[in-house]
Formats: C-alpha cells, sequence, structure tokens
C-alpha cells in the first residue's frame, strides 16, 4: 500500500494545483482516465453523485426562498414569484457547476454549445419551477408550511428534468461507436 500526505492533498486541492503522485506511480485515489478526460461513473454513480449535489443545492435553493420569503417580506404575490424565481437561480445555477465538475465530467465539452443547452435548460425549467410553485399555493391550503410544500413540489418536478437534460443532452458523453 502506498502512503500520501493528506495534508499536502488537501492543501494542493485547496489552492488549485494537482496533488503529487507517490513515488513509483500514479495515487491509488486518482480516477481512471480515456483521453485525458475521467472515464464514466455509470448511471448509478452520476444518480448518487447528482442526488448528494442536489441535495446540497436545493438546500442553498430553499434556504434562499426562505429568506426572501420569511425575512424579507416576499410572501405575497407576485413577490413570492420573484422570490422563487431568485432561489431557483441560485441554486441552479450552483448545481450546474458542481455537476459539471464532479457528475458529468465524461461528457464535458467548453464551447457555446454546451452553454447555449444549458441556458435553455435552464430556462425551461425556471418556468417549470415557478408555475408548479404557483399552482401549488393555489391548491395547498394556508398553512405554516405551504411556502415549503410547494417549493418542495416545484423543486422535485425541475430536478427530474434537469437530470434528464443534463445527462443525455448538456453533457451527453461522446459516443464510443464510430461511423
Amino acid at each position: 500500500m502506498v502512503a500520501t500526505d493528506p495534508q499536502a492533498d488537501i492543501a494542493a486541492a485547496m489552492s488549485g494545483a494537482e496533488p503529487q503522485a507517490p513515488a513509483g506511480g500514479q495515487a491509488p485515489l486518482d480516477p481512471p482516465t480515456t483521453g485525458g478526460q475521467p472515464s464514466s461513473i455509470g448511471l448509478l454513480g452520476q444518480l448518487i453523485r447528482f442526488a448528494l449535489i442536489g441535495g446540497f443545492c436545493a438546500l442553498i435553493d430553499l434556504g434562499t426562498y426562505t429568506l426572501l420569503t420569511q425575512v424579507a417580506g416576499m410572501a405575497a404575490s407576485p413577490w413570492v414569484d420573484i422570490a422563487r424565481a431568485i432561489s431557483f437561480i441560485v441554486g441552479t445555477t450552483t448545481a450546474f457547476f458542481l455537476n459539471r465538475k464532479f457528475t458529468f465530467s465524461g461528457g464535458r465539452r467548453d464551447g457555446k454549445t454546451q452553454v447555449g443547452s444549458f441556458v435553455l435548460l435552464y430556462t425551461v425549467t425556471f418556468f417549470v419551477a415557478v408555475g408548479v410553485n404557483q399552482l401549488m399555493l393555489q391548491v395547498l391550503p394556508e398553512s405554516a408550511w405551504q411556502h415549503t410544500l410547494c417549493w418542495a413540489v416545484s423543486q422535485a418536478t425541475a430536478t427530474v428534468i434537469n437530470f434528464v437534460m443534463l445527462k443525455w443532452v448538456v453533457f451527453r458523453e461522446p459516443s464510443t461507436e464510430e461511423n
């Protein structure tokens, strides 16, 4: 077993530098690569990472929404829709960059196509999330939990759309088949 210096690895990660491999080869935890890109982690691995990142970003989204509706006084219409829009943008932008780095890195491309796909996807899911939130505000009875439940339903809807479209459109992995 090859020992590495965890403090040096953490310091390197914090500074953006590559951790140093131990003498004699590649560090045992380095992901396998294909053509300089990390190999695919598989659908289950992507789902797990997407769920973990999504949970973290959902807390950011909900925290923003709660802060705006409960503390900043944006609980009445039309402000509640603006609060939901702001929280959606904060949460999904964070999720995009984290998922790009950790979940869908095998399909990561630089360029206008990926950015354009991201903008289109998040524009559509933005309107879906705000619309579902507003629908739930009309359907659910007023209660102390109404805004949280409305947010949860709208977030779940947007999450399903986002995973499917991020996996198979925005971060589509290059085909291994040659024509």
